[in-house]
């Protein structure tokens, strides 16, 4: 058991949490990373006596997961349709931040939800349109029954017949309208989860890009919804340097990530999980038949074993995080 001394500053208590936690953030962009974290009340516990390894039961300081990616995001939208859509919902904001917004949609019928990358945008009859982006802390919770009162951090709370929903920590919640919503997906690339047909924007993109490859899947205006995990998986499969420049890719290249792209996402969408390794590569028979530490190649395994040639695994920082690559399956 470690103790956080009794007064110690949030500075200090942000880096120590910190340095447990994520470590796909580069060192120097941790702490200003962390600080975001650090705003929103509901995601702190009392500060008391804190276990290396608390019981799931046990209020935690946050571990700062990877952001969501674009799989959760349709998933959540999935989700919320179905608990919530096409019945009307009571709206609040417990934290006050969001009190406006949730009156003016109090009441209001939820006629869909859509997912765009990283972008929720939820649509009520008779009112604009509630966007929300989770960003790095963002978090919904929802209760089928029996939710307990929602944290004085809680942005906006949703209830109706069939559950309640608590959202916390996003980086945008608010209401847009129809033109500022066309604005926003305007600025986005394709997304895999909602077309086939993206190779080509993606192409015309990254001919304009001398950045390396690995940062330029970053870039949401290039290729919605892919993030840290999916990028170093994706270039994997592909067999791309994630140091090569993109617009030094090969047609056939990027068609090749498009298409891995959409296989991928889809398939993490449906199980709630990325799972980008083929079992055979580590002796199991069913992709169900994989365990936690067996369904990545990649991504978090630096001085492991590839799973195919058995090099060790390498890994840069690029665009602010790190990126995880083979150096023989991806010369």
């Amino acid at each position: 058991m470690r103790r956080l001394r009794r007064g110690a500053s949030a500075r200090s208590i942000r880096w120590r949490v910190l340095r447990a936690g994520n470590q796909d953030v580069a060192p120097q962009n941790r702490l200003v990373r962390f600080t975001e974290c650090a705003r929103d009340p509901d995601l702190w516990p009392t500060i008391g006596e804190v276990p290396q390894r608390p019981p799931a039961s046990t209020p935690q300081l946050p571990t700062l997961d990877p952001m969501p990616e674009g799989h959760v995001i349709h998933r959540y939208a999935r989700q919320h349709r179905t608990h919530f859509g096409g019945r009307p919902v009571r709206a609040w904001s417990p934290q006050g931040r969001f009190a406006d917004g949730a009156a003016r949609i109090d009441g209001s019928v939820l006629d869909d939800v859509e997912a765009h990358g990283k972008h929720l945008f939820y649509r009520f009859d008779g009112s604009d349109s509630l966007y929300v982006h989770l960003g790095l802390i963002g978090r919904f919770r929802l209760y089928k029954k029996d939710p307990p009162d929602p944290t004085p951090g809680t942005r906006l709370a949703l209830e109706g017949p069939a559950a309640t929903m608590y959202l916390a920590g996003p980086m945008a919640c608010r209401l847009v309208d129809p033109a500022e919503e066309a604005e926003i997906r305007q600025r986005l690339g394709p997304d895999p989860l909602l077309t086939d047909d993206g190779a080509d924007d993606v192409k015309a993109a990254l001919r304009r890009r001398r950045i390396p490859i690995g940062a330029a899947l970053l870039d949401q205006t290039i290729l919605a919804g892919v993030g840290n995990v999916y990028r170093s998986e994706l270039l994997f499969l592909c067999g791309i340097d994630p140091r090569t420049p993109a617009n030094e890719l090969t047609d056939a290249q990027v068609e090749d990530m498009w298409s891995h792209t959409v296989t991928e996402l889809r398939r993490g969408e449906r199980a709630g999980r990325i799972s980008t390794v083929q079992p055979a590569d580590v002796g199991a028979r069913r992709r169900s038949d994989l365990r936690a530490g067996e369904r990545l190649y990649v991504y978090k395994r630096h001085g492991e074993p590839c799973r195919r040639c058995r090099s060790p695994i390498q890994s840069v920082e690029m665009a602010g995080r790190n990126v995880w690559f083979c150096g023989v399956c991806q010369f």
